[in-house]
């Protein structure tokens, strides 16, 4: 069980960010990956085709004898983490926005979440803001633009700073000055949108504090691996497209990799 893998989903390649994340604070695990390209992106899916394509992945995933997994959607997060808690018995991490962050390193009292529109309009997000804003205003703007562009492999360049500039821009006139990235696709463009924003905001994303979590559920648990084994990679899209553009979004080269139906 120590030695299992830890399981890992997104819709796409944007929780590989997660899985960056992750695997730097803990060498020694050994993980298997999902993305659900073929039904990406969740952000436009009603809240009962989130529940349903996500249940779908946790199967598979505890089929493959996985001794934890992680959420790495923000979308299925904050829309079906409850119901996928009381399906299954493995222990679930969900990533979510780093809405207590925002709120309190906020010098205007002005923040956002930037995510995408299914979360932006979830009453989860909205439930994190009421119990967290602690007085700051926090706006929520929701776009599928970006998370298609790093589907695509495109973290770069005019589309990307266009996209960007729309959704950040008005917010910064509003003197917003803390933003939560609320995608896990969003962190592969950090440095777009720091290009963007200069100095009038920081950006945050949920990486670290899902690594952290990781670590203490482990800990917890006492499940931590003594040795570290292979990883493994599915997409229910394009094998050789998903390989290419997660290796671009890495920095390193991917094994094991399948293309699955559910």
């Amino acid at each position: 069980m120590k030695n299992n893998p830890i399981g890992i989903f997104d819709s796409g390649v944007g929780g590989l960010s997660i899985l960056a994340s992750v695997k730097a604070l803990l060498p020694k695990e050994s993980f298997v990956y999902f993305a659900d390209q073929k039904n990406n992106p969740y952000g436009g899916r009603s809240v009962s085709e989130i529940k349903r394509l996500s249940s779908k992945v946790v199967s598979f995933l505890i089929k493959k004898k996985v001794k934890l997994v992680i959420i790495a959607c923000n979308t299925v997060s904050v829309n079906a983490i409850e119901d996928l808690r009381s399906k299954f018995d493995v222990p679930i991490i969900a990533v979510v926005p780093v809405v207590k962050t925002i709120a309190q390193k906020s010098k205007t009292k002005k923040a956002a979440v930037f995510a995408t529109p299914a979360t932006a309009k979830s009453k989860y997000l909205k439930d994190l803001i009421n119990n967290f804003s602690n007085g700051t205003k926090i706006y929520t703007i929701g776009t599928s633009k970006l998370e298609h562009l790093v589907e695509e492999g495109i973290i770069t360049g005019p589309e990307v700073e266009k996209a960007i500039e729309n959704s950040l821009l008005p917010l910064i006139k509003k003197k917003v000055d803390s933003i939560a990235l609320g995608c896990t696709h969003y962190p592969f463009l950090t440095s777009e949108i720091e290009k963007i924003v200069g100095s009038k905001a920081a950006i945050y994303d949920s990486g670290g504090a899902i690594a952290r979590r990781t670590e203490h559920v482990l800990s917890h648990e006492n499940i931590e691996a003594s040795k570290k084994g292979a990883d493994y990679y599915y997409t229910t899209g394009e094998e050789s497209k998903f390989k290419i553009i997660s290796e671009k979004l890495l920095g390193f080269k991917l094994e094991n990799v399948e293309k699955v139906e559910i």
